[in-house]
């Protein structure tokens, strides 16, 4: 489901709502005071100061950001599959093709090409890091060359994975990656053959990110930054910010899904990896979007509100006090939940002002 909740906004929304109400019409003169001595009102709040925030809901779900494919750049056979909801860090195989395993290590650079003695470059020396990060590395010196300390450790991992000591790194014996990942799927199957036109398995990063479809209207909820408040399915809450927009994924059936229906958001909870710990990925969150908010402001219902009539229109507020009461002209600003924002001679914390009653 996408929003979910819409609140009033701006001055023609405002009337409309006071009308509603029962809008009072009245004579104001210049100075915006009605007199004193009115008959008082049916009805009275009080002036408060609170803060004002306007927000729209949608409903998410649990994913982890960064997803990307993994594919294998020579053909093979699929003799372990992916684990799906698995955490591979550096070391560790993330399937086996051809009864090899292929490891994670860490890196920006992908593996491009067999790497062996005499080779030079970034795939090199991140290779090396990663070799003396898993405890091979000794006597290795950490550069961009492939000499015969970079083959005497490779021979050593080699054996420690049960492969043939060759101390040379086969194109896609390893895939690197920027840290440790999730595997989101296993996109090939035990015994699937694999190769450079099909993804092997989907990986992403093991960040948490909650994914939530807006409509095209709230286009500007997706501004990179908007603040969010989300409702975990534990009923736990969360506060995170929109980090991105995504392409809305394919849905099977006929329930539409494709590009264009909406504008899917991802968004990151402030508490990081930890945020979403044990929450069921398969259940529904609840995202709270913040478009706007005002602190520390005073604040009426909407149905205190008068719309004023004479020269120069505007709005006011009926004031009681000592059993009278009178006009004053206000400057109205934010509506959210039922209340607005107001500004104006005599207006302060505590005022008791009239409401229209139905």
């Amino acid at each position: 489901m996408r929003r979910r909740t819409g609140l009033l906004m701006g001055a023609a929304v405002l009337t409309a709502a006071a009308a509603g109400a029962g809008l009072l019409v009245v004579t104001a003169d210049e100075s915006g005071a009605g007199g004193g001595g009115s008959a008082l009102p049916a009805a009275t709040a009080e002036v408060t100061r609170t803060d004002l925030v306007r927000s729209e809901t949608a409903d998410g779900k649990i994913d982890f950001a960064g997803r990307r494919a993994v594919k294998s750049p020579v053909e093979g056979t699929v003799t372990v599959a992916a684990r799906e909801g698995a955490t591979v860090a550096r070391g560790q195989a993330l399937y086996e093709r051809d009864d090899k395993p292929v490891t994670l290590l860490y890196g920006p650079v992908p593996a491009f090409r067999e790497m062996k003695a005499g080779d030079r470059g970034s795939d090199v020396l991140q290779l090396e890091r990663n070799l003396t990060a898993l405890g091979y590395g000794a006597g290795l010196y950490v550069d961009p060359r492939y000499d015969d300390a970079t083959e005497a450790a490779v021979k050593r991992w080699q054996k420690s994975l049960n492969r043939p000591p060759t101390g040379r790194v086969g194109k896609g014996d390893v895939v690197f990656q920027p840290d440790r990942v999730k595997v989101v799927s296993a996109d090939a199957a035990l015994a699937d053959p694999v190769g450079p036109d099909g993804p092997v398995l989907t990986v992403a990063s093991t960040q948490p990110v909650i994914r939530a479809e807006l409509d095209e209207s709230d286009a500007s909820l997706a501004a990179r930054g908007t603040e969010v408040e989300v409702t975990l399915p534990s009923g736990r809450t969360e506060p995170g910010r929109v980090t991105g927009t995504a392409i809305p994924e394919e849905q099977d059936g006929e329930g539409g899904g494709g590009p264009g229906d909406g504008i899917t958001v991802e968004i990151t909870l402030d508490g990081g990896r930890s945020a979403a710990a044990g929450e069921d990925a398969k259940a529904t969150a609840t995202v709270r979007f913040v478009s706007e908010s005002r602190e520390n402001v005073l604040t009426v219902p909407v149905e205190a509100v008068v719309a004023l009539r004479g020269a120069h229109g505007g709005y006011g507020l009926q004031t009681v006090s000592g059993g009278t009461s009178r006009m004053v002209r206000v400057k109205t600003g934010m509506t959210a939940d039922g209340r607005i924002e107001v500004s104006g001679p005599g207006i302060a914390e505590g005022t008791k002002v009239g409401v229209a009653t139905p």
